[in-house]
């Protein structure tokens, strides 16, 4: 694994999946991505049973060594965000569950994640990256470009999947 990524406010680490701190933010993150879905395609929030199935069904998802982590991002020493990296195929990691909580983001927290988990992927063997994404959730798509993701053709199939991104680990 790579060594910790820290910043004065920020510090981020991998982390066991299975974590309390991690447990709530994969809560909030699923919460925040099934309510957009649902708002923007039925009109209406997640319905509390179903959440609650998804998120029995959805925690880990190969974020566990040795071929994936579970990077946990902290604001001033508190929970606030979560990316997870997972091996794929030989020299290729999948970028999983970039996610801050509201009250943390504008702070640099997003790209620091990101890079830890670059990071993470290249001392798994990484040499690509690759992550899929929706289409509403454009402030997703804009943090990928800005830090070099390109967008490509599909390369899973994902039921929600709307735009597959990738980017090259081996340069500088």
């Amino acid at each position: 694994m790579t060594t910790p990524h820290t910043t004065t406010a920020w510090s981020v680490a991998p982390e066991a999946v299975t974590s309390a701190d991690a447990a709530a933010l994969w809560r909030a993150y699923h919460t925040e991505v099934s309510d957009r879905w649902y708002l923007l395609h039925e009109g209406r929030r997640t319905d509390p049973d179903e959440l609650e199935r998804e998120i029995a069904a959805g925690t880990g998802g190969g974020l566990a060594p040795p071929g994936g982590a579970l990077l946990v991002a902290r604001y001033e020493g508190a929970p606030a965000g979560t990316a997870g990296v997972r091996m794929v195929e030989e020299g290729v990691a999948e970028l999983k569950r970039v996610f801050l909580l509201p009250a943390c983001r504008g702070r640099g927290g997003a790209a620091l994640l990101v890079a830890a988990a670059e990071g993470t992927a290249r001392a798994m063997g990484a040499r690509r990256m690759i992550l899929d994404t929706r289409h509403d959730l454009v402030e997703a798509r804009a943090l990928y470009a800005r830090l070099g993701y390109r967008e490509t053709g599909r390369h899973n199939d994902e039921p929600y999947a709307e735009h597959w991104f990738t980017k090259d680990l081996t340069g500088p």
